[in-house]
């Protein structure tokens, strides 16, 4: 088998990081549309993701890698992201097979080698810059990746009881994302349980809030 690798998540400042896994004999049987998950719209995405899923000849993982571990000072993105792909790829690819990650480090080598090392499958790895945009299976991986992150997402608020707040993207640079933590951290004095707490986003929040009440002294 052919197998592709993609993330979705990595800079947020809300929730998990995903990883997706395709794996296929054949890359032909992938729809024609498939592409970069950033090139595709909504409907579009959920077209594919559900054709993927439904069609015996793929194989699709996701790993889901929490806040909790995100923000665990003995580790880094970096290792994350290899242990996402590898969790992912290891549960498509079977030994033997070979296939291409969409590289999460300036060393594509590097990246390869990692998640192949990390894996629990003998398979052969190979890392590239953009590979969501040249490969399909990569291209695949990607579209389930995102799909996976925008369903966490969506979920987030209702999961905490937060009922019909907009979270916003996630991302630190979504005002949306940042009047919301904002206002939880106004409200409750702390940071939402599914926030990324070592992300400067939120530190600097929390700075704020602690200098407020002390000037309230």
């Amino acid at each position: 088998m052919r197998f592709g690798a993609d993330e979705a998540g990595k800079g947020p400042v809300l929730g998990s990081m995903f990883a997706a896994a395709v794996a296929v004999d054949d890359p032909s049987v992938l729809p024609d549309d498939v592409d970069d998950s950033k090139r595709l719209d909504v409907d579009t995405r959920d077209r594919i993701d559900a054709a993927l899923r439904e069609d015996d000849r793929v194989r699709v993982a996701v790993a889901e890698i929490p806040p909790a571990r995100i923000d665990d000072p003995s580790t880094d993105m970096n290792t994350l992201t290899v242990d996402a792909h590898a969790d992912a790829v290891s549960e498509v690819a079977r030994d033997g097979d070979a296939g291409v990650v969409d590289a999460g480090d300036t060393s594509e080598a590097r990246f390869a080698r990692r998640v192949r090392d990390h894996a629990t499958v003998d398979v052969d790895v190979t890392a590239e810059h953009g590979a969501d945009s040249t490969h399909k299976v990569v291209s695949a991986a990607s579209v389930v990746a995102k799909i996976a992150r925008d369903a966490h997402v969506a979920a987030l608020a209702d999961a905490h009881g937060l009922g019909d707040v907009d979270v916003g993207s996630g991302y630190p640079s979504d005002p949306t994302t940042r009047e919301f933590l904002a206002d939880h951290v106004d409200a409750h004095g702390d940071l939402p349980a599914f926030a990324r707490r070592s992300w400067s986003t939120c530190e600097d929040l929390l700075a704020a809030a602690e200098q407020s009440g002390l000037d309230d002294f």
